[in-house]
């Protein structure tokens, strides 16, 4: 249902653009393939069709488009040859392409900023910093070793910090050198972040909150879930050393892969000792990265505040949150095209299911927020330039404007053909990959 409702906005995109600039449009259809239903007004077909993996509006000269659709019922009507696509502009043609990855974006900034006014920022009201050992901490971060554990930090730079989402958006989006973390309780400290993507991201998840030692989140199956562990426990001691914070915690829990590890948990002032196994999972960032960790499967307790904005302030804050899903989308498939990222992370609608489906079980706000992410995906991966994507016909048309000509139907048929391969390769590569995860566990 999500990808269903995001094509179409998508596809409105293209609609209403080619309308626009009087552009003939033959047909409307969700889905691609046989058509299933459909019905006429005015010029325009408007059909449901057999395979719900996209969707496509039909522009009168794009015959590289017919790739994708089964036309029954003999020829198309003749439409005047200036109303074909072809006969625009460049620059209109490319608002036509581009319209349906504008459209996504806006609805996602529409979202985020719905979200903002009826549900309000959603932000962890705290800036302790746990303080971990100097052993633990990646290179850049040496200073902080000399902070008391608990200092509340007060600004990063020049960005002052009132909770620690803000903390951490800082440190993404500083450039990359010395920058200085201040202390409303103790000196200044030094963080040198780095240029690479995977030594930043291992520096700010070095820099964990201070928070109290109480369970919330339990994985269903996880040792901890297998060994009775429940959501409001605090855990008192582990492994026979007293525990005052969560990262004490984290950290006795890390260094039991595969061992039975003690806890003295409380709840309601009653007292008592569970034993589990923490599994042994391999490490994937940070200086522990290559090593095998314990986990057990559980989250903090952490405290969530709502702060609601007014009109302007949400319109601000949902273009700022599409802004940095883009940024965040763009900077993963960077990683994933560098190969700094495992290909084994795409998925297939096996998983875009299962997400919108947990996603749903949170609630609407939950829901909402996932379709806005996954609508700036959308968006971001149609502007890669392979054809038969919006960033494929771009791509065509950046070269028509340095060539003077544009490429000719049967060059962009057999290109066409080309992209289709790749993104039926793409799509089997995720459908294996939710196989393995999601049937085989692997």
């Amino acid at each position: 249902m999500v990808l269903s409702v995001l094509i179409l906005v998508h596809e409105w995109g293209h609609f209403f653009a080619a309308k626009s600039v009087d552009i003939a449009v033959p047909r409307f259809s969700l889905g691609i393939g046989p058509k299933v239903v459909g019905f006429r007004r005015g010029e325009t077909e408007y059909v449901l069709s057999a395979l719900p993996l996209g969707g496509y509006v039909k522009m009168a000269g794009m015959e590289d488009a017919e790739m994708v659709e089964v036309v029954e019922g003999g020829a198309a009507p003749e439409v005047d040859a200036s109303r074909h696509f072809d006969s625009k502009s460049l620059l209109a043609r490319a608002w036509v392409v581009s319209a349906g990855v504008i459209m996504n974006v806006l609805f996602a900034w529409l979202v985020f900023t719905g979200l903002a006014m009826v549900y309000g920022e959603r932000f962890t009201p705290v800036t302790r910093l746990a303080v971990p050992p100097a052993e633990e901490l990646p290179a850049g971060a040496e200073e902080i070793a000399r902070v008391p554990r608990g200092a509340r930090v007060v600004s990063v730079g020049s960005t002052p910090i009132e909770h620690w989402q803000e903390f951490r958006q800082a440190l993404v989006r500083a450039p990359a050198g010395p920058i200085t973390v201040r202390f409303a309780d103790a000196p200044p400290a030094t963080l040198q972040i780095p240029m690479n993507d995977t030594a930043r991201a291992g520096l700010i998840l070095a820099l964990q909150p201070l928070y109290a030692p109480v369970l919330g989140q339990i994985v269903p199956g996880s040792a901890a879930d297998r060994a009775g562990l429940q959501p409001g426990d605090r855990v008192r001691a582990a492994g026979g050393q007293a525990i005052s914070g969560w990262d004490e915690f984290v950290r006795i829990v890390r260094g039991h892969p595969g061992r039975p590890l003690t806890l003295q948990l409380e709840k309601d002032g009653q007292l008592r000792n569970v034993t589990l196994t923490p599994s042994a999972e391999r490490e994937t960032l940070g200086p522990a990265a290559g090593t095998t960790v314990g986990k057990v499967g559980v989250g903090p307790d952490v405290p969530v505040v709502h702060r609601r904005f007014g009109v302007l302030p949400a319109v601000a804050y949902g273009a700022e949150a599409t802004w940095s899903t883009v940024a965040m989308i763009g900077t993963s498939l960077g990683r994933l095209v560098s190969g700094r990222e495992s290909p084994r992370g795409v998925g297939s609608l096996l998983t875009i299911g299962k997400v919108s489906g947990d996603a749903a079980r949170q609630g609407l706000e939950r829901f909402f927020e996932f379709m806005a992410l996954f609508s700036v995906n959308l968006a971001v991966l149609n502007l890669l330039p392979i054809p038969i994507l919006d960033g494929g016909h771009l791509l065509f048309l950046g070269l028509e404007a340095l060539r003077g000509r544009p490429l000719s139907v049967e060059q962009r048929i057999r290109l066409s053909h080309v992209g289709l391969i790749l993104i039926v390769g793409i799509m089997l590569w995720g459908m294996t990959n939710d196989v393995l995860l999601h049937v085989l566990g692997i």
